[in-house]
Protein backbone atom coordinates (compact mmCIF):
# COMPACT_ATOMS: atom_id res chain seq x y z
CA UNK A 1 0.00 0.00 0.00
CA UNK A 2 1.40 3.45 -0.90
CA UNK A 3 2.17 5.81 2.23
CA UNK A 4 1.38 9.02 2.28
CA UNK A 5 4.48 9.95 4.10
CA UNK A 6 4.76 14.08 2.76
CA UNK A 7 8.72 13.85 3.33
CA UNK A 8 8.46 10.77 1.29
CA UNK A 9 6.45 12.71 -1.59
CA UNK A 10 8.48 15.08 -1.33
CA UNK A 11 11.66 13.14 -1.95
CA UNK A 12 9.95 11.31 -4.81
CA UNK A 13 8.74 14.37 -6.41
CA UNK A 14 12.45 15.82 -6.92
CA UNK A 15 14.01 12.20 -7.38
CA UNK A 16 11.44 12.30 -10.76
CA UNK A 17 12.43 16.08 -11.43
CA UNK A 18 16.24 15.25 -11.09
CA UNK A 19 16.00 12.04 -13.38
CA UNK A 20 14.00 13.84 -16.42
CA UNK A 21 16.49 16.35 -15.76
CA UNK A 22 19.52 14.46 -16.92
CA UNK A 23 17.33 12.11 -19.19
CA UNK A 24 14.27 13.68 -20.50
CA UNK A 25 11.80 13.51 -22.51
CA UNK A 26 10.94 10.54 -20.46
CA UNK A 27 7.76 8.46 -20.61
CA UNK A 28 6.40 7.61 -17.20
CA UNK A 29 7.48 3.71 -17.70
CA UNK A 30 10.97 4.39 -17.77
CA UNK A 31 11.06 7.07 -14.91
CA UNK A 32 9.41 4.03 -12.97
CA UNK A 33 11.49 1.47 -13.66
CA UNK A 34 14.64 3.64 -13.27
CA UNK A 35 13.05 4.75 -9.85
CA UNK A 36 11.73 2.05 -8.90
CA UNK A 37 7.51 3.67 -8.84
CA UNK A 38 4.75 2.70 -9.61
CA UNK A 39 3.31 3.83 -12.64
CA UNK A 40 0.21 5.72 -10.80
CA UNK A 41 2.86 7.62 -8.21
CA UNK A 42 4.80 8.37 -11.03
CA UNK A 43 2.02 9.89 -12.81
CA UNK A 44 0.68 11.51 -10.03
CA UNK A 45 4.13 13.31 -9.26
CA UNK A 46 4.01 14.37 -12.68
CA UNK A 47 0.79 15.96 -12.76
CA UNK A 48 1.78 18.14 -9.61
CA UNK A 49 5.21 19.29 -11.64
CA UNK A 50 3.20 20.40 -14.40
CA UNK A 51 0.68 22.43 -12.49
CA UNK A 52 3.17 24.09 -10.78
CA UNK A 53 5.19 25.01 -13.94
CA UNK A 54 8.43 22.88 -13.89
CA UNK A 55 7.35 19.72 -16.45
CA UNK A 56 5.50 20.20 -19.43
CA UNK A 57 4.63 17.31 -21.62
CA UNK A 58 5.26 16.89 -25.34
CA UNK A 59 1.56 16.60 -26.99
CA UNK A 60 3.20 14.26 -30.35
CA UNK A 61 5.26 11.79 -28.22
CA UNK A 62 3.11 12.06 -24.88
CA UNK A 63 6.93 12.12 -22.88
CA UNK A 64 7.90 14.22 -20.41
CA UNK A 65 10.70 17.17 -20.22
CA UNK A 66 11.42 19.99 -18.45
CA UNK A 67 10.61 23.95 -18.52
CA UNK A 68 12.72 26.85 -18.07
CA UNK A 69 11.36 27.71 -14.57
CA UNK A 70 13.94 26.13 -13.06
CA UNK A 71 16.61 28.09 -15.12
CA UNK A 72 14.15 31.16 -14.46
CA UNK A 73 14.98 30.05 -10.73
CA UNK A 74 18.57 30.02 -10.76
CA UNK A 75 19.05 33.33 -12.41
CA UNK A 76 17.11 34.62 -9.38
CA UNK A 77 18.97 32.88 -6.93
CA UNK A 78 22.43 33.73 -8.75
CA UNK A 79 21.85 37.23 -8.83
CA UNK A 80 21.35 37.21 -5.22
CA UNK A 81 24.15 35.45 -3.93
CA UNK A 82 25.87 38.20 -1.40
CA UNK A 83 29.32 36.48 -1.15
CA UNK A 84 30.38 38.66 1.84
CA UNK A 85 27.67 37.16 4.03
CA UNK A 86 28.49 33.53 2.82
CA UNK A 87 32.89 34.03 2.98
CA UNK A 88 32.72 36.45 5.84
CA UNK A 89 32.26 33.73 8.64
CA UNK A 90 34.87 31.14 7.19
CA UNK A 91 36.95 34.12 7.29
CA UNK A 92 36.53 34.77 10.95
CA UNK A 93 37.01 31.02 11.27
CA UNK A 94 40.26 31.18 9.48
CA UNK A 95 42.28 34.25 10.80
CA UNK A 96 40.76 32.74 14.48
CA UNK A 97 42.68 30.20 14.03
CA UNK A 98 45.67 30.98 11.71
CA UNK A 99 45.51 33.97 14.08
CA UNK A 100 46.82 35.69 10.65
CA UNK A 101 44.85 38.63 8.77
CA UNK A 102 42.35 37.21 5.93
CA UNK A 103 41.38 39.05 2.91
CA UNK A 104 38.31 38.59 0.17
CA UNK A 105 39.26 39.59 -3.32
CA UNK A 106 36.57 39.98 -6.33
CA UNK A 107 37.72 39.84 -9.81
CA UNK A 108 37.40 43.58 -11.50
CA UNK A 109 38.87 43.48 -15.45
CA UNK A 110 43.01 42.57 -15.13
CA UNK A 111 42.47 43.30 -11.08
CA UNK A 112 41.51 42.28 -8.20
CA UNK A 113 39.46 44.59 -5.50
CA UNK A 114 39.51 43.82 -1.97
CA UNK A 115 36.08 43.29 -0.45
CA UNK A 116 36.38 41.95 2.66
CA UNK A 117 39.16 41.93 5.78
CA UNK A 118 39.35 39.79 8.88
CA UNK A 119 42.00 40.73 11.41
CA UNK A 120 43.29 38.25 14.20
CA UNK A 121 41.56 38.87 17.54
CA UNK A 122 45.31 38.45 19.55
CA UNK A 123 47.79 41.54 18.90
CA UNK A 124 50.11 41.30 15.79
CA UNK A 125 52.73 42.98 14.13
CA UNK A 126 50.69 46.28 12.42
CA UNK A 127 52.29 46.18 9.00
CA UNK A 128 49.98 43.95 7.38
CA UNK A 129 46.88 46.16 8.61
CA UNK A 130 48.53 49.52 7.08
CA UNK A 131 48.85 47.84 4.22
CA UNK A 132 45.61 46.60 2.84
CA UNK A 133 42.33 48.16 3.34
CA UNK A 134 39.02 47.27 1.48
CA UNK A 135 38.64 48.83 -1.63
CA UNK A 136 42.18 48.28 -2.23
CA UNK A 137 42.81 47.32 -6.27
CA UNK A 138 45.81 45.43 -7.16
CA UNK A 139 47.11 43.96 -10.43
CA UNK A 140 46.25 39.84 -10.76
CA UNK A 141 50.04 38.60 -11.79
CA UNK A 142 51.68 40.19 -8.95
CA UNK A 143 49.15 38.95 -5.97
CA UNK A 144 48.52 35.75 -4.58
CA UNK A 145 44.71 36.12 -5.06
CA UNK A 146 45.29 37.56 -8.46
CA UNK A 147 47.67 34.47 -9.22
CA UNK A 148 44.92 31.53 -7.75
CA UNK A 149 42.27 33.15 -10.11
CA UNK A 150 44.67 33.58 -13.17
CA UNK A 151 45.35 29.86 -12.89
CA UNK A 152 41.74 28.66 -13.61
CA UNK A 153 41.83 30.78 -16.73
CA UNK A 154 41.75 29.77 -20.17
CA UNK A 155 44.84 30.55 -21.90
CA UNK A 156 43.76 32.56 -24.42
CA UNK A 157 42.03 35.00 -21.15
CA UNK A 158 44.72 34.80 -19.12
CA UNK A 159 47.07 36.17 -22.03
CA UNK A 160 44.55 38.92 -22.47
CA UNK A 161 44.73 39.31 -19.25
CA UNK A 162 48.59 39.35 -19.33
CA UNK A 163 48.89 42.45 -22.51
CA UNK A 164 46.08 44.57 -20.48
CA UNK A 165 48.17 44.46 -17.28
CA UNK A 166 51.40 45.78 -18.26
CA UNK A 167 53.65 44.07 -15.54
CA UNK A 168 56.61 45.94 -13.71
CA UNK A 169 58.40 44.81 -11.15
CA UNK A 170 56.76 46.08 -7.94
CA UNK A 171 59.91 44.49 -5.74
CA UNK A 172 62.70 42.35 -7.44
CA UNK A 173 61.03 39.40 -7.03
CA UNK A 174 57.87 40.31 -9.00
CA UNK A 175 56.97 38.12 -12.42
CA UNK A 176 57.19 40.43 -15.35
CA UNK A 177 58.06 37.07 -17.50
CA UNK A 178 54.70 35.38 -19.09
CA UNK A 179 56.92 32.34 -19.71
CA UNK A 180 57.32 32.31 -15.89
CA UNK A 181 54.01 32.95 -15.24
CA UNK A 182 52.90 30.02 -16.54
CA UNK A 183 55.11 27.64 -15.06
CA UNK A 184 53.97 29.73 -11.94
CA UNK A 185 50.60 29.33 -13.18
CA UNK A 186 50.80 25.43 -13.56
CA UNK A 187 52.20 24.71 -10.09
CA UNK A 188 49.57 26.55 -8.73
CA UNK A 189 46.81 24.82 -10.42
CA UNK A 190 48.59 21.40 -9.38
CA UNK A 191 48.47 22.78 -5.76
CA UNK A 192 45.63 24.43 -5.19
CA UNK A 193 46.78 27.70 -3.85
CA UNK A 194 48.78 30.40 -4.69
CA UNK A 195 51.80 32.16 -3.19
CA UNK A 196 53.08 36.15 -3.14
CA UNK A 197 56.90 35.39 -2.31
CA UNK A 198 57.22 39.54 -1.51
CA UNK A 199 56.09 40.23 -5.21
CA UNK A 200 53.92 43.15 -4.23
CA UNK A 201 55.59 44.42 -0.91
CA UNK A 202 58.52 43.43 0.60
CA UNK A 203 58.12 41.85 3.75
CA UNK A 204 55.03 40.14 2.90
CA UNK A 205 54.02 36.93 1.90
CA UNK A 206 50.63 35.63 1.14
CA UNK A 207 48.66 32.13 0.47
CA UNK A 208 45.74 32.26 -1.38
CA UNK A 209 43.18 29.77 -2.81
CA UNK A 210 41.06 30.87 -5.65
CA UNK A 211 36.50 30.40 -4.92
CA UNK A 212 35.34 28.15 -7.50
CA UNK A 213 31.88 28.42 -8.58
CA UNK A 214 29.17 26.08 -10.01
CA UNK A 215 30.93 26.45 -13.61
CA UNK A 216 33.94 26.11 -12.39
CA UNK A 217 34.79 29.87 -12.59
CA UNK A 218 36.96 32.23 -10.38
CA UNK A 219 36.04 35.37 -9.84
CA UNK A 220 36.07 35.69 -6.24
CA UNK A 221 39.62 34.18 -3.60
CA UNK A 222 40.96 34.74 -0.81
CA UNK A 223 44.14 34.90 1.52
CA UNK A 224 46.18 34.71 4.50
CA UNK A 225 48.53 37.55 4.75
CA UNK A 226 52.21 37.78 7.28
CA UNK A 227 54.69 39.56 7.67
CA UNK A 228 57.61 37.24 6.01
CA UNK A 229 59.10 36.91 10.27
CA UNK A 230 56.05 34.36 10.16
CA UNK A 231 55.32 33.47 6.92
CA UNK A 232 58.30 30.77 6.55
CA UNK A 233 58.29 27.72 4.19
CA UNK A 234 57.15 25.58 7.59
CA UNK A 235 54.24 27.69 7.98
CA UNK A 236 53.20 27.92 4.40
CA UNK A 237 53.10 24.18 4.68
CA UNK A 238 50.91 24.06 7.72
CA UNK A 239 48.52 27.12 6.45
CA UNK A 240 48.01 25.15 2.77
CA UNK A 241 45.67 22.78 4.43
CA UNK A 242 43.21 25.80 5.90
CA UNK A 243 43.52 27.54 2.75
CA UNK A 244 42.90 24.26 1.02
CA UNK A 245 39.81 23.13 3.57
CA UNK A 246 38.63 26.41 3.50
CA UNK A 247 38.96 26.76 -0.97
CA UNK A 248 36.83 23.97 -1.06
CA UNK A 249 34.20 24.62 1.62
CA UNK A 250 33.43 28.04 -0.22
CA UNK A 251 33.61 26.33 -3.63
CA UNK A 252 30.59 23.84 -2.59
CA UNK A 253 28.63 26.88 -1.33
CA UNK A 254 28.87 28.28 -4.50
CA UNK A 255 27.68 25.08 -6.36
CA UNK A 256 30.94 23.26 -7.39
CA UNK A 257 30.97 20.19 -6.57
CA UNK A 258 34.21 18.71 -8.53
Amino acid sequence: METKNPIQSAERIFNILEYVAHNGPVGVVEIGNALELHKSTVHRMLLSLISMGYVEQNDKSGKYQLTFKLVQLSSIFLSNIDIYAIAHPYMERLAKECQETVHLVERTGSDVVYIDKVEPAGPRDSSIRMASHIGLLRPMYCSAVGKAILAELPKEELYSIWENSNPEKKTEYTITSLDKMEEELKMIKMKGYALDNEENEIGVRCIAGAILDYNNNSKYAFSISAPISRMTDERVEELSSHVLKMKGELSKHLGNLS
